[in-house]
């Protein structure tokens, strides 16, 4: 009885030991299943060291992709430049230099166009009045030809007769002419100063444009390498800018410059030639005045000749 009694209690030992050794391996079969969506506890756990690894791995790109957004918010606005955009864009004392060179061009060819169309109306009305006395043999003929116009030859007809006036009864024909041709030369002087009226203008423009443009390049570029510094950044589409904004300043100077001289030369070829035929008709005039000169000697020695 003792043998099975022993028996039996060894049996149920060991159904016991079965049991509990067979329920931590159920327990794992019925949790392994659950274990992949479990994604938080590597996160929770700080002991792995492959959780701070990929740190260096995303901080390391950031940089190249803010120059990236850099560019990309930039890169429309190197497409908007223009030259009106650029103007609103610089600085104070550059936007100062671009509105006196507009000026200084607006001036340039306010005077072409109104030198243009004095000179073509002098040199026309010159030329019909040395036509209307081609024939003339005496100064009052000539004026009665011209009649009362006015102009550089009805001047210069007008001192004829005035000294011919004063002059008389003084028999030197010599003096009188050389008074004459005073007179004479002071006209063509004045005339010569009032039609060179505006060319100085253009002669400063020329001259000077070019180097105020300069200026305001120069300024502008400070300008640019200042905000440069500023930025800490050497991406050419934060930099480039300001330096066109800077060589717009040039670009009007030369815009300015250019023409004023060419204007310039244009015009003093055609005064040249408008001063020409002004000698042109002061040797009329005192041509007029030797023959009157002549012509009243001669008439007093045929009145004495007749006495």
């Amino acid at each position: 009885m003792k043998s099975i009694f022993l028996r039996a209690s060894l049996a149920a030992a060991l159904a016991l030991a079965a049991a509990w050794l067979a329920q931590p391996v159920a327990a794992q079969q019925q949790t392994a299943p659950q274990a992949p969506p479990v994604t938080s506890q590597p996160a929770a756990n700080p002991a792995p060291a492959p959780a701070a690894s990929p740190a260096p791995t995303v901080a390391a790109p950031a940089v190249p992709a803010a120059e990236a957004a850099s560019v990309k918010s930039t890169a429309p606005l190197m497409k908007e430049l223009s030259p009106w955009s650029m103007f609103m864009s610089a600085d104070v004392v550059v936007k100062a230099v671009m509105i006196g060179l507009a000026f200084a061009s607006l001036v340039t060819w306010t005077v072409f166009i109104a030198k243009s169309i004095e000179l073509s109306v002098m040199q026309r009305k010159l030329r019909s009045a040395l036509k209307k006395i081609a024939e003339s043999r005496s100064l009052a003929e000539a004026q009665f030809a011209l009649g009362t116009k006015e102009g550089i030859l009805p001047s210069l007809l007008a001192a004829a007769m005035r000294e011919a006036r004063m002059s008389a009864g003084i028999s030197s024909d010599a003096g009188i002419k050389e008074r004459a041709a005073s007179s004479f030369a002071e006209i063509v002087r004045a005339e010569s100063r009032r039609i060179r009226i505006g060319m100085g203008v253009l002669a400063t423009i020329g001259a000077t444009s070019p180097f105020v443009g300069l200026f305001g390049t120069v300024w502008g570029i400070m300008n640019s390498f200042i905000g440069i510094s500023k930025s800490q950044t050497t991406n050419l589409a934060v930099v480039a800018p300001g330096i066109a904004e800077a060589l717009l300043a040039t670009a009007i100077g030369l815009v300015a410059a250019i023409p004023a001289v060419i204007i310039y030369n244009h015009f003093s070829r055609l005064t040249k030639g408008y001063l020409e035929l002004v000698n042109r008709a002061s040797g009329v005039s005192a041509r007029l005045l030797s023959r009157d000169l002549d012509r009243s000697h001669g008439s007093v020695h045929s009145r004495a000749a007749a006495e």
